[in-house]
């Protein structure tokens, strides 16, 4: 009987004890909770903060902010594209007032143009580069005369089997000929030269060894069509730069007009070097060499150029260079008789050609 009553005291208690809590009433929460992130709805001031504390700012503030010192670059995506364009102006003048010495007034100039279109992926290589060069002297007393006068295209397109060779499969052309029509002397009146007289044209296949960092070009080709054109009728008619020339009478009348082409097949190798020598001194090197094997083989042409670039600051540079050409169907001192027709047929010779020039350069 005793637990009994016990037992029921302890139940009386416990249900009043559930009835006194649940008559408690419900307090509002001050956070929300959303997933992981807990976000305060209500913010309490601090009343008090201790000395020591350092408190951050709740809000967003751009005071501190510094301005961007550069523009913003855009993410660009990479080209496998090399360019290079540069453009040239070289002036020289000399003027005498009451010289005793003697001399003539002259001055000359001389504008350039460089352009390289060079692509790069992998197996691949593909190089395109156009010189363009004209220049003039004019001095008391005599007609302007060319200094310069040059326009050269080539390509080159290369296949290698692997990425770590330097060699690689060449297919190759070029084309160069000139501006401006040439004289000879400085009396103007014989003609030698004009534009596509000459024009080479070259077209070969062969092998290329390539060493970009040190900008090393060698091609050999031994499979080469070199083709010579003489546009200019007259010139043809005298078999210049090796075309055959018109056929004359006793008389000295054309009876068959000379041709304006010319076709050799041969070897052909080309070298190109532009070494940085020094912070502001870059040498750029030149070299052909081709031989025909059908007519004269081993009897070589040659075309070698060198220039030695010095640059003074970003837009003013100067040039020191030589150029040397020797051609064998290319004659000096022909004479000819009365009637037209060549008692000496002249012979080939070294051409050789000296650059010294100071101006200003712009490239981009």
């Amino acid at each position: 009987m005793i637990k009994k009553t016990s037992l029921l005291l302890l139940s009386l208690l416990f249900l009043n004890a559930v009835s006194a809590q649940d008559s408690i009433p419900p307090v509002p929460r001050d956070t929300t909770v959303i997933d992981t992130i807990v976000i305060r709805e209500t913010q309490t001031k601090l009343k008090n903060i201790p000395r020591g504390a350092y408190l951050t700012n709740t809000y967003v503030s751009f005071k501190a902010t510094k301005p961007l010192t550069k523009k913003f670059k855009r993410f660009k995506v990479p080209s496998f594209w090399e360019k290079e364009n540069k453009l040239a102006l070289n002036l020289s003048e000399v003027a005498f007032v009451n010289w005793n010495a003697g001399g003539n007034n002259s001055i000359s100039g001389q504008g350039s143009a460089q352009f390289a279109r060079n692509y790069k992926f992998r197996y691949i290589q593909w190089d395109n580069n156009l010189d363009l060069r004209y220049g003039l002297n004019a001095q008391d007393g005599r007609k302007l005369q060319k200094t310069d006068d040059v326009i050269r295209f080539s390509s080159t397109f290369g296949y290698r089997r692997d990425t770590i060779s330097n060699w690689y499969y060449s297919v190759k052309t070029s084309f160069n000929t000139q501006f401006d029509q040439g004289f000879k002397g400085v009396d103007r009146t014989v003609l030698i030269s004009r534009f596509m007289a000459p024009g080479y044209l070259f077209i070969g296949a062969g092998t290329s060894f390539i060493k970009e960092k040190q900008k090393f070009n060698l091609y050999l080709s031994p499979l080469t069509q070199k083709a010579t054109f003489v546009l200019d009728q007259e010139l043809a008619n005298q078999g210049a730069f090796g075309v055959k020339r018109a056929i004359l009478d006793a008389d000295g009348n054309i009876i068959k007009e000379g041709e304006r082409l010319f076709m050799e097949f041969g070897f052909l190798l080309t070298n190109t070097w532009e070494p940085q020598l020094y912070k502001n001194m870059a040498l750029k090197h030149r070299l052909n060499l081709y031989t025909d094997y059908l007519r004269s083989f081993g009897n070589v042409d040659l075309d070698w150029e060198l220039l030695l670039n010095l640059t003074v600051n970003e837009y003013v540079n100067a040039t020191i260079g030589t150029h040397v050409i020797f051609d064998e169907d290319i004659k000096f001192d022909e004479e000819k008789a009365a009637d037209g027709t060549i008692t000496q047929p002249g012979r080939s010779r070294i051409q050789f050609k000296q650059i010294l020039g100071v101006g200003l350069a712009y490239s981009f």
